[in-house]
């Protein structure tokens, strides 16, 4: 990510935890990573991860769409690349992604919030992706959807692979 986007992507990120009251030291402790690295983050220094971005969305209880929405480039990690394509307004919220990974890449996704759900369709390559011992192999054209508030697992085949990533979070009013 370069120094723009890593300075939209801090001042976004300070707004959002300001706006939730926390301090820098309750924000990394909650999301398990160093404070100094958030401290970095929020100061538009550093590379962040995926994980580290999904837990910080997480602990400041915003859809990961709305933590990167200022955003306009793919965020990288290890062989993947997510871009933000549209989230939606209404209530379930949801949130589309399209999702490249180098071959061989493998990403464990720790649980999004309680009651969401996760759709997967694959464009071009092999995928197998789901819950932790709950997977399936897809073949482009092949969609696969599963509860995303449990760990799961994207794991890329010989090629490279392109999906579609469509997020949908509980309903407000069915909401746990």
């Amino acid at each position: 990510m370069d120094k723009p986007l890593l300075d939209t992507l801090g001042r976004h990120l300070q707004a959002l935890r300001l706006a939730r009251g926390l301090s820098l030291s309750q924000l990394a402790q909650d999301a398990g990573i160093a404070k100094s690295n958030l401290s970095r983050l929020e100061q538009g220094c550093g590379n962040p991860t995926l994980d580290t971005v999904w837990r910080i969305a997480i602990q400041l209880n915003v859809p990961f769409g709305n933590l990167v929405a200022p955003i306009c480039a793919p965020v990288f990690d290890d062989g993947m690349q997510v871009r933000l394509i549209d989230q939606g307004t209404d209530d379930p919220h949801v949130d589309v992604y399209w999702m490249s990974c180098a071959p061989h890449a493998q990403r464990r996704a720790e649980p999004h919030s309680p009651g969401s759900s996760e759709s997967i369709t694959v464009i071009s390559g092999q995928l197998e992706v789901g819950t932790e011992g709950h997977t399936r192999r897809l073949n482009p054209g092949e969609s696969h959807t599963f509860p995303a508030d449990q760990p799961h697992l994207y794991r890329a085949g010989e090629t490279w692979v392109t999906l579609l990533v469509t997020i949908v979070y509980a309903s407000k009013g069915n909401a746990p």
